[in-house]
């Protein structure tokens, strides 16, 4: 997932970007309210993690504007901690509040709480589905599948340890054709497989189970 960070604190900064890329998170930042507009119209992030007391433009204006452009879920991190500032946070369009000083292991809560309002996905060892953008990322890493790929990827991902046969998976694949084979799951298999695997011919992630059909490892 893209984050986009906006605080002006660097010792701040480097703690977040650190964390979140090693969880995986796609990390960009911005020091300035105008950056962070800049940042958000050109990467288009997943969610805006959205300091109040900046130095050009505080984040109250910043996040008028992220709101006129888009429904991106931004969650505002500051040391104002009152209820009145709280208050005039979620008035603004803010998703959470986080006031200073945070635990990191509560703000990726936090945003995986706010993510799963607005994006319905599944997660599996170190594999990401978003199926409202249809979007899929391996180890941080977005890779890009074909309608069918999508699919295969989607059922297998939705009961992790599960074999399923190639009878399944055709007509999952392939609900109104007569046409299609065992061979043309075998091909999408091994497709998948060239997208997500480091060594395809060593899979790791999906599995065929000889005679039965294929799993994603558990």
């Amino acid at each position: 997932m893209r984050l986009l960070i906006c605080e002006d604190e660097p010792d701040i900064v480097d703690i977040l970007q650190s964390y979140f890329m090693a969880e995986g998170y796609e990390v960009s930042t911005a020091t300035s309210g105008s950056k962070a507009l800049k940042r958000f119209a050109q990467e288009a992030p997943d969610i805006v993690l959205l300091d109040v007391m900046l130095p050009d433009m505080d984040g109250w204006e910043v996040l008028k504007e992220i709101r006129q452009q888009r429904d991106t879920p931004v969650i505002l991190l500051t040391a104002l901690g009152r209820v009145d500032d709280k208050v005039k946070g979620f008035s603004y369009g803010a998703d959470d509040y986080i006031a200073k000083p945070f635990d990191l292991k509560e703000v990726k809560a936090r945003i995986e709480a706010v993510l799963r309002r607005y994006h319905p996905r599944l997660e599996h060892t170190g594999l990401t589905i978003n199926d409202t953008s249809k979007e899929v990322w391996v180890q941080g890493r977005k890779v890009s599948l074909s309608p069918k790929e999508y699919i295969l990827l989607k059922l297998l991902a939705s009961e992790p340890g599960k074999v399923f046969s190639n009878e399944e998976i055709l007509a999952h694949l392939w609900p109104s054709s007569a046409y299609a084979s065992t061979q043309d799951v075998q091909k999408y298999a091994y497709l998948l497989r060239k997208k997500l695997e480091e060594d395809p011919s060593h899979p790791k992630l999906v599995l065929t189970v000889r005679g039965f059909g294929y799993r994603l490892a558990v």
